[in-house]
């Protein structure tokens, strides 16, 4: 092989590295809350708009293959609590070091909308919507 295919061959390696990697640290999704709430995901505080948004985070642990916990408080009080809807993520297989141990569990969807306003266990979630089409 010449020096420049190795070059080529290096950089394409490099690329793909970079894509695994940031594909593998975080997991997203979108939130529906109350207004004034603050989103506990995992014991760990979210502060969002007046209509939610958007949570990205470390991926969990397989504790959380049942589904992710998750508390809303408003003013300290604890007013609504449950899990998430959660699935395996692929990318923990190939993400080193050993994220299939310790990272393997994500959102269920990263396109995913999670309405906490009408639900109190969280156990449905709503598909983001798609805008009808215009007729002509």
């Amino acid at each position: 092989m010449t020096k420049a295919g190795r070059l080529k061959s290096g950089l394409l390696f490099l690329a793909a590295c970079s894509i695994t990697f940031v594909m593998g640290c975080h997991t997203s999704a979108q939130f529906l809350t109350p207004d004034k709430t603050v989103l506990y995901i995992n014991n760990r505080p979210f502060v969002l708009g007046p209509n939610g948004g958007r949570v990205v985070t470390r991926p969990f642990f397989w504790h959380a293959a049942g589904g992710i916990p998750y508390r809303i408080e408003k003013g300290g009080v604890m007013i609504q609590s449950g899990k998430l809807s959660s699935s395996f993520r692929i990318a923990s297989i190939f993400w080193p070091p050993f994220a299939l141990i310790y990272w393997p569990i994500g959102f269920q969807s990263s396109h995913m909308v999670y309405d906490l306003n009408n639900d109190p266990n969280a156990q449905t979630y709503a598909p983001p919507q798609e805008p009808p089409p215009q007729a002509q």
